[in-house]
């Protein structure tokens, strides 16, 4: 049976549920892209059902019909968990035009809750862009490591790092750095370079630099790598844009800037590229989308959505200025009688 996308992406959504498991969920990594491939088409800017709104924490707050969709810091009380985590032929099941959230995806959203849904409150998110549909990367299905990456599985298994298999029976191997964090450096890495069956790679809040990126060079298989809040710069995107079958790439927090975009455009399977807080602007943006139109690339938050608030009109303005000096000529008056 043959290896598809469709399995790294399940494994994928178990690996963030894991991450989020080792601190607090984020809501720009972790809770807004499920909101914006799920939520907004319903309940956004343009379309809200129930006159429900998801697209801010103030309008989440604040509720439809059935009163308040999210009550931070209590899942169980929060309607609108409630209803994702309803079966499918309940009348009041969302996302009522999709399937059921995925066990991984609902893990995240009840720890987000519960946490407090940290949420920016001055920016709003729109819908996810519509995608064509097409082949994702397809894994060999014959695939068998070699006494080299064994060998190098050992070497980081010593340090601390379990390079383990993304499901039972197959060869495919994720490893997750992130664990050890600032003890993480250049050095540490080097065994990834024999590691040919590493499907996923977890670098984010690593001591890691440019240097580091050049052992990942003939990892053909990867297909996520994530590369947020460490040292990585425009050089070091050169090292990883003849990664074929990258669908999946976290830059954000990184010093990254339009530049390092340029070294992604031959990456004809990226499909997710995080930007935010780094120095990509929206044109470099748009740069790589028009490059890769099957790319979503996140820069963060949408605030041109971001309803603008009302000048007062001329007239106002005049009649006002009228009003006062009205006020200020019986003042005058009163004085005077005084």
């Amino acid at each position: 049976m043959k290896t598809t996308l469709a399995l790294t992406l399940g494994v994928s959504l178990a690996l963030n549920a894991a991450t989020a498991a080792e601190g607090k969920v984020d809501f720009v990594k972790d809770i807004q892209p499920i909101l914006q491939q799920n939520c907004i088409k319903c309940h956004g800017a343009e379309k809200q059902k129930g006159k429900l709104r998801l697209d801010s924490r103030d309008a989440a707050l604040k509720g439809g019909k059935g009163g308040s969709a999210l009550v931070a810091g209590n899942s169980a009380k929060s309607d609108a968990f409630r209803r994702v985590t309803l079966p499918k032929s309940d009348d009041d099941f969302m996302p009522t035009e999709g399937e059921p959230l995925p066990k991984a995806q609902l893990d995240l959203i009840k720890k987000w809750i519960d946490e407090g849904a940290v949420w920016p409150e001055s920016a709003m998110a729109k819908e996810a862009p519509k995608m064509v549909a097409v082949p994702g990367p397809v894994l060999p299905t014959d695939f068998k490591p070699s006494a080299a990456e064994q060998k190098a599985i050992a070497a980081l298994a010593q340090k601390g790092v379990d390079v383990r298999p993304i499901a039972a029976n197959l060869n495919w191997r994720e490893a997750n750095f992130r664990l050890s964090g600032t003890s993480v450096t250049d050095t540490v890495v080097v065994p990834l370079k024999d590691i040919v069956g590493l499907v996923d790679l977890n670098l984010a809040n690593t001591k890691i630099t440019d240097a580091a990126l050049s052992n990942l060079k003939g990892l053909t298989n990867l297909q996520r790598l994530h590369l947020e809040l460490t040292g990585v710069t425009d050089a070091g995107l050169a090292s990883i844009k003849s990664l074929p079958n990258l669908t999946y790439l976290n830059l954000y927090g990184t010093k990254v800037t339009d530049a390092g975009l340029e070294h992604l455009k031959g990456m004809k399977f990226l499909r997710n590229v995080y930007v935010w807080q780094t120095k990509v602007t929206e044109a470099g943006a748009k740069k790589l989308k028009a490059a890769l139109p099957n790319v979503d690339v996140s820069t963060g938050w949408d605030l041109s959505a971001m309803p603008k608030k009302e000048e007062p009109k001329k007239e106002e303005k005049k009649d006002a200025k009228k009003d006062a000096k009205k006020d200020e000529k019986k003042d005058e008056k009163k004085e005077e009688k005084k």
